[in-house]
């Protein structure tokens, strides 16, 4: 029970101190060769940390909220699922649009030298949304580039490209090849425990 405590502490501090922009409390949660897997930057925890930090920095803030948690253990090794929604707001093309993008967090954590801590977080996006912040504002979206995108994150892309992000076309999502390979990896790194 300890160590699901622990896990549970670990996945809401990345949410709080991700959010509030408490970078240096945000490095604790992640080991050394920690890997991010997010639509704008799949790379080292430390790179994407630098890369929040820029973009917070600029005031591109997304928040996120948690719901329930299921977290599977093996040893010192375990699989975390949360859930949780994304919140964007950005302006794109003259409107300023918020975007709530819903899913789940996928973590492979491991107990070293006594701390828990996310050795790769990679989101699955199941599903997502997109308004104007004004009411009564007219969203104006290319739809050939909208529908370029998966559907469980297809809103979100189409805002973080319209920011000169680069997105990634091939995420997991609530079902298909990329969530089931995904799956396949969690349980591959609870074997090795």
């Amino acid at each position: 029970m300890l160590d699901r405590l622990a896990i549970r502490d670990l996945i809401e501090n990345w949410v709080l101190w991700r959010d509030a922009g408490e970078w240096d409390k945000f490095r604790t949660v992640w080991h050394d060769d920690g890997i991010m897997m997010a639509t704008w930057k799949q790379s080292p925890a430390a790179d994407f940390i630098e890369s929040a930090k820029t973009s917070f920095g600029k005031g591109r803030v997304s928040l996120h909220f948690l719901g329930g948690q299921s977290i599977e253990l093996s040893g010192d090794r375990a699989v975390s699922q949360t859930k949780m929604t994304i919140t964007s707001r950005a302006e794109v093309e003259g409107v300023l649009y918020d975007v709530t993008c819903m899913g789940r967090f996928y973590d492979l954590v491991e107990k070293r030298g006594g701390r828990w801590a996310i050795v790769l977080r990679q989101p699955i996006y199941e599903t997502d949304r997109i308004d104007a912040v004004v009411p009564g504002e007219a969203l104006v979206l290319d739809t050939v580039i909208l529908n370029s995108y998966p559907v469980g994150y297809r809103h979100l892309a189409y805002l973080q490209a319209g920011l000169g992000l680069p997105v990634k076309k091939d995420m997991p999502g609530l079902i298909g090849p990329e969530v089931d390979t995904l799956y396949a990896r969690g349980a591959a790194w609870l074997a090795e425990s």
